[in-house]
């Protein structure tokens, strides 16, 4: 019997732009542990913390039931896939060491129960904006996330989780955009874009924009945002043959 795969993103844990962040992190502990005896593989899509920094001996306080489940879950041999977002671009080796997880640092195309699957966390793809462009190539420079790492912890990590909140609270009530079309949502136009080159692609999955979307773009191919575990708690869960997109309700029965 096939074990279902799970999909999700954007829980921004440790945010400092979020009341409810214990209740919010329960939660998402909560829905990994209603699925750990019915899920063959969970991939997190980015930006699950919402500042990730990792110096040579030292990770960021907190996260200790979040990680310890990620952990439970890959002891248990369920495989757990993190990609990196904008909010956790510098992730080192600790969660793979310690928690059992397969990174990824790039967009990844693979096959799950006989479908075609691009999976990414979406920041920069199709996105024109030449400041965000500006600040990812910025993050992801490798000296100066030398020179970042010369900074202490205590202030290293203050500024990250700081400028964190200030970018999410300068949105207008602290949300993204609604969903504003298709012919004007980035990860949409990319999504379409690439499928013309790579027609075998059925899913893709994205997280970074903090909408629900089930799109289709063909009769064999969707496009898929995953919400976010801030406000809507949402998830896609494949089951090898059919694909949907879910919300966490604690105390229902889980798909």
């Amino acid at each position: 019997m096939r074990k279902n795969v799970y999909f999700l993103s954007d829980a921004h844990l440790g945010s400092r732009a979020i009341e409810h962040s214990r209740t919010q992190e329960r939660r998402l502990v909560n829905f990994l542990d209603s699925i750990k005896d019915k899920a063959s593989a969970v991939y997190l899509l980015g930006d699950m913390f919402d500042f990730w920094f990792e110096y040579k001996l030292v990770v960021p306080k907190g996260y200790t039931r979040f990680l310890g489940k990620l952990s439970e879950l890959t002891d248990r041999g369920v495989e757990v896939h993190y990609f990196t977002g904008n909010h956790d671009i510098w992730c080192g080796d600790y969660l793979e060491k310690e928690c059992g997880v397969i990174l990824h640092r790039e967009p990844v195309t693979t096959e799950i129960y006989d479908k075609v699957f691009y999976l990414a966390h979406g920041d920069g793809l199709g996105d024109p904006d030449k400041k965000f462009k500006f600040l990812r190539a910025l993050f992801h420079n490798k000296v100066c996330q030398a020179l970042f790492r010369m900074v202490h912890p205590r202030w290293g990590v203050d500024f990250g989780l700081a400028w964190a909140k200030h970018s999410r609270l300068k949105r207008e009530g602290g949300r993204e955009p609604d969903y504003m079309g298709e012919d004007k949502e980035h990860l949409v136009i990319y999504a379409k874009d690439y499928l013309k080159s790579h027609p075998d692609i059925n899913f893709f999955i994205f997280g970074h924009r903090h909408i629900e979307l089930d799109l289709y773009l063909n009769r064999y191919s969707r496009v898929m945002i995953l919400g976010d575990w801030i406000n809507c708690f949402s998830y896609a869960v494949y089951d090898g043959e059919h694909m949907f997109l879910e919300n966490f309700v604690e105390g229902e029965s889980m798909p």
